[in-house]
């Protein structure tokens, strides 16, 4: 059987940190780093990219519910259309002129 290393003296260079703050890296641990950012970056976008899409079909739902919901009052308002036949009466009513 082999020899088990306690895991407080382990020196493997996989789990070794990395803080570059202190000193200057070396080529290698800043592609290391670069990959490992990229991964975690790939696994966040696609939890974004689920939240945006959710977001802006409820916008679109709300601005086109606005919308529809204007061109639909709009349409039910006559009194335009009422000031325009008491209009029309009191046109009728009224002497004829040359000035008319």
């Amino acid at each position: 059987m082999s020899e088990k290393v306690p895991q407080g003296d382990s020196q493997a260079s996989f789990a070794k940190r990395i803080d570059p703050k202190k000193g200057p890296l070396t080529p290698e641990q800043i592609a290391f780093i670069r990959r490992v950012e990229l991964e975690q970056w790939k696994k966040n976008a696609q939890k974004l990219r689920g939240r945006n899409i959710f977001t802006g079909l409820v916008i679109g739902g709300l601005v086109l519910g606005i919308y529809g919901y204007t061109f639909y009052s709009v349409s039910q308002e006559k009194f335009l259309d009422e000031l325009e036949e008491e209009a029309k009466v009191a046109r009728m009513r009224s002497p004829k002129t040359s000035a008319n």
